[in-house]
């Protein structure tokens, strides 16, 4: 991705590092706005542990990747409502059409390693994309974007969701609108899943933003709804669709930032298309048991996952990201 010193820095990032913030594991089932969610390791457990404990959980019909997102009982229909479309222009934008944000820097953290520190800069860069690309968009169909605040934390923290740990990945809380990040997630995403690239990690945040983008839609909420009275299959299914709309939603984000900023080098779409492959269910699955239990997904299959990427990278509208009204995913 193209950034040099001159690009803002979002000052809406957190940084929570090495301040802990409780202990215990507490995320909410059924409230959590969803997330990447690849097991990784710290906080005291192995990979060798976590493997044990998938294979127990899948054994008993119970899906690791599921206990942070939770099901309820009964049945429910997905009938949700059609995505807002975002006029794509007949040329190019000028980047004068995205309203401009106060672009103060963010304080800088003087204990920081300067490694991480460099990753705080990108982050709050990449941020700083998110919030112009949406504020544009929502704009064009007569909405205010609000901007979601992104937490850095080091193993464990709070959040209004409850206690949040590196092991869940980046996530999103709607109860707060934040996205929190353990920037050693991306450590584990290149030793375990041979994922890198800094359009990869874009890709990650791009993906949070998008469940921010649900909850201020009112589709988060409608899917909470759903699951609460579905039983755990169904509500799986749900969230599959919720998962695989904030996958389009990124794809939505890079084309019109592309656009706007021209960010987008050889080889970013391949990294984003690769990260989207190798945290599909189906990868995930059979790296943690040696087998895949589609019925256990919650994110969808890594070819569902860059097809729905690739759908809103392509098109650059929001309409193309509807998800629960089509009967192939």
């Amino acid at each position: 991705m193209r950034y040099d010193d001159k690009d803002r820095e979002s000052s809406n990032v957190e940084d929570r590092r090495g301040q802990g913030g409780g202990r215990g594991f507490n995320f909410p089932g059924g409230r959590g706005g969803g997330g990447i969610q690849i097991p990784i390791g710290g906080g005291g457990f192995s990979l060798t542990s976590l493997l044990i404990i998938g294979a127990l959980m899948l054994f008993m019909g119970i899906n690791p990747l599921d206990v942070l997102l939770g099901g309820g009982g009964g049945g429910g229909q997905v009938n949700m409502p059609q995505l807002p479309r975002a006029e794509r222009p007949a040329t190019q934008r000028n980047p004068t059409e995205i309203p401009g944000l106060p672009g103060s820097r963010p304080n800088q953290q003087a204990n920081a390693p300067a490694a991480q520190d460099e990753m705080k800069v990108f982050i709050g860069r990449v941020l700083a994309d998110t919030e112009d690309v949406w504020n544009s968009i929502f704009q064009s169909f007569g909405k205010d974007y609000k901007e979601p605040k992104l937490e850095l934390f080091s193993g464990y923290t709070r959040t209004a969701c409850g206690a949040g740990q590196a092991q869940m990945g980046p996530f999103y809380c709607p109860l707060d609108q934040k996205v929190y990040i353990d920037l050693s997630f991306y450590e584990e995403m290149q030793r375990k899943f041979n994922v890198s690239g800094d359009f990869a990690q874009a890709y990650v945040i791009a993906h949070e933003v998008g469940h921010h983008v649900q909850t201020l839609l009112g589709i988060s909420e409608k899917v909470q709804e759903l699951k609460s009275r579905s039983d755990e299959r169904t509500a799986n299914q749900i969230q599959v669709r919720m998962e695989l709309q904030a996958d389009c939603l990124a794809g939505v984000w890079a084309n019109v930032n592309d656009q706007v900023k021209n960010r987008l080098q050889p080889g970013d779409v391949e990294e984003a298309l690769n990260a989207a492959t190798q945290i599909g269910d189906d990868m995930i699955q059979r790296k943690m048991t040696g087998r895949v239990v589609p019925d256990a997904f919650t994110h969808g299959s890594a070819e569902q996952r860059v097809r729905w990427f690739r759908a809103g990278l392509e098109a650059g509208r929001m309409d193309v990201c509807d998800t629960f009204n089509t009967a192939n995913l």
